[in-house]
């Protein structure tokens, strides 16, 4: 069993930000305040999902919300832990185990934070391996595990259990409540068992995040083109391709919170060699890109901002005119690409006219 300490926060962070997509949140608070809890509670035990006993009451836990409001409402200290005691109350049992529902940004270091607090184990898998901005895209509901009950937690101490037999209709209810919490609440959610959690969960998130991060780190360190040394890398995992889409200069940024999310695009305008604009919409996370029309990604493969000169990862709410940016695209593991994933979580699950075509398919 690993152990996580505060040696391997700022990689795991930074590698969840590039899978974030975006979203997830920017994981600068919470990066604090799990350094916090770490330095007063101790490192927090990470589980392989395959060390998950079948038997173990397994949360998963993070945010709900747009991630926009977090840069100006910071959640208090005892918010997450709330909503996963709120949850324990109501079934009756403590957790055995936490993991992420989502890879990315703030929701990366969520169960971290909630498992130094309360001293639970932290399972090294999530729902997405990336981040999504509804309740049911997860591979969790997809496969058959269901979402409630699930609790939400605010900062003042409120607490909400919601029991919902579908779950996208769960997402729905829910953020409604959530809005009405000021658009950002904690969430403990999809209580199943561990042989639930095993065949429904992404193995090795969390270490996927700390490998990226330490990669982009040490090629910054070392003088090394950081975008191929990662590209290089990610063909060793689940996730195998990895392409740079587009170079360029941020010219405009669309971007509102509405209905509790974060949504708009980024237009991109070429430099160097690459000709043309690129075209990104969001919500919450970045779902299609387009140079000139053409399609060049679409979810459920990544499409990820970085900084072209520090490889720094960029999110929805960081875009700003004049940053000059590298735009990556990154295929989704496979079980993110079945025909039950694609229903969920494909373009047909945002309303977009595009069918999924694989990036390793696209010009």
């Amino acid at each position: 069993m690993k152990q996580i300490s505060l040696a391997e926060l700022d990689d795991i962070a930074l590698g969840a930000t590039f899978l974030g997509t975006g979203g997830g949140g920017d994981p600068y608070i919470a990066g604090l305040m799990t350094k916090r809890a770490i330095e007063t509670h101790g490192p927090v035990p990470l589980l392989a999902l395959a060390e998950v006993a079948d038997d173990a009451l397994v949360f998963a836990c993070g945010n709900m919300g747009a991630p926009t409001v977090a840069i100006e409402k910071i959640m208090a200290e005892e918010q997450p832990p709330a909503a996963v005691l709120a949850l324990e109350s109501h079934l009756g049992r403590k957790a055995d185990a936490l993991m992420a529902f989502e890879a990315g940004g703030s929701n990366s270091m969520m169960p971290l934070y909630i498992g130094a607090k309360l001293g639970r184990q932290v399972i090294d898998a999530d729902g997405m391996g990336r981040a999504f901005p509804e309740m049911q895209m997860v591979t969790f509901s997809v496969y058959g595990a269901s979402g409630s009950p699930f609790a939400l937690a605010n900062e003042h101490g409120d607490t909400v259990i919601l029991d919902i037999d579908d779950d996208k209709r769960a997402e729905f209810i829910g953020r409604g409540i959530v809005i009405r919490m000021g658009a950002r609440a904690a969430k403990a959610s999809y209580p199943m068992d561990g042989a639930t959690a095993k065949r429904v969960a992404i193995p090795g998130t969390t270490s996927l995040c700390h490998r990226i991060g330490a990669n982009l780190r040490q090629s910054r360190e070392g003088g090394r083109d950081p975008f191929a040394a990662l590209i290089e890398m990610l063909a060793g995992t689940h996730y195998g391709h990895a392409k740079v889409l587009y170079r360029g200069k941020v010219i405009d940024v669309s971007r509102e919170t509405r209905q509790g999310y974060a949504l708009g695009r980024v237009l991109i305008e070429g430099l160097g060699g690459d000709r043309g604009r690129l075209e990104v919409t969001f919500q919450n996370e970045f779902l299609v890109a387009r140079q000139d029309g053409r399609l060049r990604c679409v979810v459920p493969d990544l499409i990820c901002i970085l900084d072209s000169e520090m490889a720094q990862p960029i999110t929805t709410e960081r875009l700003r005119y004049g940053q000059r940016v590298t735009v990556m695209g990154v295929s989704a593991p496979p079980i993110m690409r079945s025909p039950e994933a694609l229903a969920v979580f494909g373009p047909v699950g945002f309303g977009l006219d595009d069918p999924f075509v694989p990036i390793e398919d696209l010009a």
